[in-house]
């Protein structure tokens, strides 16, 4: 979760919209989850659409009105709200580098000399952008799913690519709208959040080890240990 330090001072009815509950809310029935993810969802993509089809800034620069990848993602962001991969972490980090290995890859195959035989081997560009995007969310920590499909569309969809760089501003604005609905959505009777940066992790266990083995230790060396072992010497002398 976001710094303990910076949201527990925070108002109750604001640190609640960033995730934040001194106490853990109760689980909700399941028809009151399905339909927060249902309203969620649905306000995702309406939101998302009007943005990029409404604004005349993002029409005259020819962006399509969604990028096809954020319907998936709104089924994690309001389906799965507790899984690690539907943390904002994940959306923006998943997305944005899906979306810079898929132009940098196809960018390289449009160097080719012709339309044509990019046409031929836009199979290859898609395949290595979704693959090398996967292995570099891995790297980073940011695996979110949906993001596979933002970094093949470069090399599958021919509006996508048209728009060349400007798809990374597009794609964190889309994270950006889906995470703001979410913020409200998910934590009017649920929390979401569940983390921002690191999940908490429990102890190492190494340290369980070496204090499980101090325990043993100190056992042995107890005076009813001491006395155990002396009597066990005395009678393998008289064995002997």
């Amino acid at each position: 979760m976001l710094n303990r330090n910076v949201l527990a001072p925070l108002p109750a009815w604001l640190s609640r919209w960033f995730g934040y509950r001194r106490i853990p809310p109760p689980k909700q029935p399941d028809y009151i989850i399905w339909t927060w993810t249902f309203i969620g969802a649905f306000c995702c993509i309406a939101v998302i659409q009007a943005v990029f089809e409404q604004a005349q800034y993002f029409v005259r620069r020819r962006v399509p009105p969604i990028v096809a990848s954020y319907g998936a993602s709104a089924v994690l962001i309001y389906g799965v709200i507790e899984a690690p991969l539907a943390q904002p972490r994940a959306l923006f980090g998943g997305h944005f580098l899906g979306a810079l290995v898929g132009v940098i890859i196809t960018k390289l195959f449009q160097l080719l000399p012709t339309e044509e035989r990019f046409d031929q081997l836009s199979w290859l560009a898609a395949s290595l952008s979704c693959a090398t995007a996967t292995v570099v969310m891995q790297i980073t920590q940011t695996v979110h799913p949906p993001a596979g499909a933002t970094a093949l569309l470069p090399a599958t969809s021919q509006d996508i690519r048209d728009i060349g760089w400007y798809y990374l501003p597009v794609v964190l604005l889309s994270s950006a709208l889906a995470f703001a609905v979410a913020l409200i959505n998910n934590n009017i009777q649920r929390r979401w959040p569940i983390f921002w940066f690191n999940p908490t992790q429990p102890p190492p266990q190494s340290k369980l080890v070496k204090s499980s083995a101090g325990d043993d230790d100190t056992k042995s060396n107890s005076p009813s240990t001491e006395q155990e072992r002396s009597g066990n010497n005395s009678n393998s002398t008289a064995v002997v």
